[in-house]
């Protein structure tokens, strides 16, 4: 089954909501050039990059406050997320900025000798003003802990050394198998090895990019294909975490709850889908239809909720009506009044922004564009965070109900999209 993201029915919420009188000049500190910059300076690794599938890196930047747009116009007082229902005022979407914590993630595919597989990388800010620094009262070392839980397997703590090029507390962990890693590594491996920044776990860090090849896959549920593997194309990586000085008395971790991660952005495409196989005379056709299942409430995946909204108290439901007759409802399919194509040209991206209510599905043609991800309001077994992925050609997300969302064109030649959903 695939994971629950019902949310909880209370609106939870520690954020701002800034009413502007004018119109917004928002080629001015634009918080999504800000989320690329943060991804930028994080692409520091403990491998030669040319050892790193790029295109399967993934990012996780946990966020502790935003700023959100009032709507405008005779609406503009209205600064209650629950009570603004002008379905065509974009402006009450938009996110004017944000707060990062001092935590960020990263995985990934690395190649080591002839083994490629996944990496988990955890990093924390070293800086002075670090909530683990302030509780130590400025005493933090050249290596802190991480508490470290991965799909529900303890990897009770890893230390995590200084890194005076980037300012932070990092440590990669990867997969890899083998007795010989420090002889299949490069120089600069090596020089992590000794340093500690990097260390292979293979217990945590699971599987290997050949386990999700395409032959022998048929007719087969990818839910049931290597289930712990670190980067499967599809199920979520669940992730507990909390951060200890180097005495293990001073903590980051939620007043002791810790904190939970997911990297679950719903992603599919042509290595990203539920089933796939090959149909002869397909519908009564000639020939072979190669086909992959993407999302699905239909036949064998009916018990799936992929495609199900449920409705809030605060939200329309697909059909207009909104208050608490609503609330606890789930709408068993997705609804879509418009279908958008859009070209973007190089360099230019569609901003932060939120829907409460409805759904939608970004659908890259051509091109290459970083997708972000993330809940505005808190659900219940993952903190709140920014994820982004790479998007190529033929394939899309789904952003639920609730979920902030943006997209960046990653190159400078025009990317192409389709879009369709509802409007918040």
């Amino acid at each position: 089954m695939p994971p629950q993201t019902t949310p909880s029915t209370q609106l939870v919420r520690t954020d701002t909501t800034i009413k502007v009188p004018a119109p917004i000049n928002y080629n001015a500190n634009n918080p999504l050039l800000k989320l690329m910059s943060t991804m930028e300076r994080s692409y520091s690794f403990a491998e030669e990059p040319a050892r790193y599938l790029a295109d399967s890196v993934e990012f996780l930047f946990p966020f502790s406050h935003l700023d959100l747009y009032a709507p405008s116009g005779s609406d503009q007082d209205v600064l209650d997320p629950r009570l603004q229902n002008n379905k065509t005022d974009f402006q009450k979407q938009n996110i004017r900025d944000f707060v990062l914590t001092d935590t960020f993630m990263s995985r990934g595919y690395v190649r080591i000798g002839d083994w490629t597989g996944p990496f988990l990388r955890l990093s924390y800010r070293g800086d002075p003003d670090s909530l683990l620094s302030k509780q130590s009262g400025g005493k933090l070392s050249s290596f802190i802990y991480a508490y470290l839980n991965v799909q529900g397997k303890d990897g009770g703590l890893i230390k995590a050394p200084y890194n005076e090029q980037t300012s932070r507390y990092e440590v990669e962990i990867i997969g890899y198998p083998g007795q010989d890693l420090y002889n299949q590594v490069s120089d600069k491996g090596k020089n992590a090895l000794d340093k500690g920044w990097l260390l292979s776990r293979p217990d945590l860090i699971q599987g290997q990019l050949g386990d999700f090849g395409r032959e022998g896959l048929d007719g087969r549920d990818m839910y049931q294909v290597a289930p712990q593997h670190t980067m499967h194309p599809i199920l979520p990586l669940k992730i507990e975490l909390a951060w200890t000085d180097h005495t293990k008395t001073w903590w980051d971790s939620q007043d002791g709850k810790n904190y939970h991660y997911a990297f679950d952005m719903l992603l599919r495409g042509w290595n990203n889908f539920m089933e796939v196989g090959v149909s002869s005379n397909p519908h009564g056709g000639v020939g072979f239809l190669h086909y992959r299942n993407l999302l699905s409430d239909y036949k064998s995946w009916s018990d799936h909720s992929e495609l199900d909204r449920p409705v809030m108290p605060w939200m329309f439901n697909a059909f207009g009506d909104k208050g608490a007759s609503c609330g606890g409802q789930v709408e068993p399919f997705m609804a879509v009044n418009y279908m958008d194509l859009h070209i973007l040209k190089g360099n230019c991206g569609i901003g932060i922004h939120r829907h409460r209510d409805n759904q939608e599905i970004f659908f890259l043609l051509t091109g290459k564009a970083y997708m972000m991800v993330g809940d505005w309001y808190k659900f219940p077994g993952r903190e709140r965070a920014f994820e982004i992925r790479t998007l190529l050609p033929g394939s899309f997300t789904l952003l639920k109900a609730g979920q902030l969302h943006s997209l960046m064109n990653a190159l400078d030649i025009d990317a192409t999209l389709l879009m369709f959903g509802g409007y918040d």
